[in-house]
């Protein structure tokens, strides 16, 4: 179902609303369906091949799939969606048209900066072309899982898999300005060579958040981030313990199972090839993923940067 995010100054997120009355028919595919299916009071054989399930996932549509008694039936009831589907997808572009806007992974990330600023934290722009000598002070080697997963420009550079290895620059020289607590943000686009599925993408959005020397226990402090975070956006989470292969051990925030969001503390083992020597907390969280869910959406693909979706509506079609 399409969706768009609008900012209210009370909430200081905004809410979620369809676009138009007509995508509710979206929503009711699946309790139409199964009624169909009931109604036959038969075992169902026939299933929706690969791409079409791809398909309907792409516009945004993820039907109950009981089954169907014959492959004409299935073939029909692919159409009838289908056509449902193009019409909602093809309004929601002539909208867009009719009434510019920001489009909603800008409007997240502006309104999670000035969230932070709010709170006390300071803003950094850093490159995203990294040095091999980064990637080696965070550990990742040769021969360590993320080192595969790197794109390098040439044997000297490469684009940034995370935030981390600049922050932690930042850190030290910030340290050589200021005493007492620092916090700290950046927002900006990493890069991995993932597999290809609906929860990951090559080129993604990561917020991370430092705190320097905090006025509480670093875990405390870490947890409090995170908290102020997702009561901002409006999200029910949990954490859990996980092991890393940059950090050992992370703070990994969950929404219905999915991770949004990982952080961990110092001193760490990480700090000495930095140059850090004092306690910290850090947290970075993915902001597709956070925008895949605040929209209902079952592929990242609809909420990233793309040249097939605008705003979450296909328009490759």
């Amino acid at each position: 179902m399409s969706s768009v995010i609008v900012y209210n100054e009370q909430t200081q997120w905004g809410k979620i609303w369809d676009r138009q009355a007509s995508t509710a028919v979206v929503a009711g595919f699946d309790s139409r369906f199964s009624r169909l299916v009931g109604s036959w009071g038969i075992r169902m054989d026939v299933h929706f091949t690969v791409p079409q399930v791809q398909r309907l996932k792409e516009l945004g549509c993820d039907v109950a799939d009981d089954g169907f008694k014959s492959v004409s039936e299935r073939e029909s009831a692919f159409a009838s969606i289908m056509t449902d589907l193009n019409r909602d997808n093809l309004s929601d572009i002539e909208s867009f048209r009719a009434q510019p806007r920001r489009n909603e992974l800008s409007d997240i990330e502006f309104l999670l900066a000035g969230k932070l600023i709010e709170l006390g934290f300071m803003e950094f722009k850093t490159p995203t072309i990294i040095s091999k000598d980064a990637l080696d002070k965070m550990s990742i080697t040769e021969g360590h899982p993320l080192r595969r997963q790197v794109f390098f420009i040439d044997d000297k550079r490469c684009m940034r898999p995370m935030l981390a290895p600049n922050l932690y620059v930042s850190m030290k020289n910030l340290r050589k300005c200021m005493d007492g607590p620092i916090g700290f943000f950046e927002i900006g686009p990493c890069y991995r060579k993932e597999s290809h599925s609906s929860r990951h993408l090559e080129e993604f959005t990561m917020l991370n958040l430092v705190i320097m020397d905090p006025d509480e226990e670093p875990m405390s402090c870490l947890r409090s981030c995170i908290s102020k975070i997702m009561e901002f956006l409006g999200m029910e989470y949990e954490l859990r313990v996980c092991h890393s292969d940059v950090y050992v051990e992370t703070i990994d925030v969950e929404v219905d199972g999915l991770e949004v969001a990982s952080g961990a503390v110092g001193p760490h083992i990480l700090d000495k090839a930095h140059g850090i020597c004092e306690p910290w907390c850090g947290v970075g969280f993915g902001i597709e993923r956070l925008l895949m869910i605040k929209r209902g959406d079952n592929s990242i693909r609809r909420s990233g940067r793309s040249l097939a979706y605008l705003n979450g509506a296909r328009i490759d079609i």
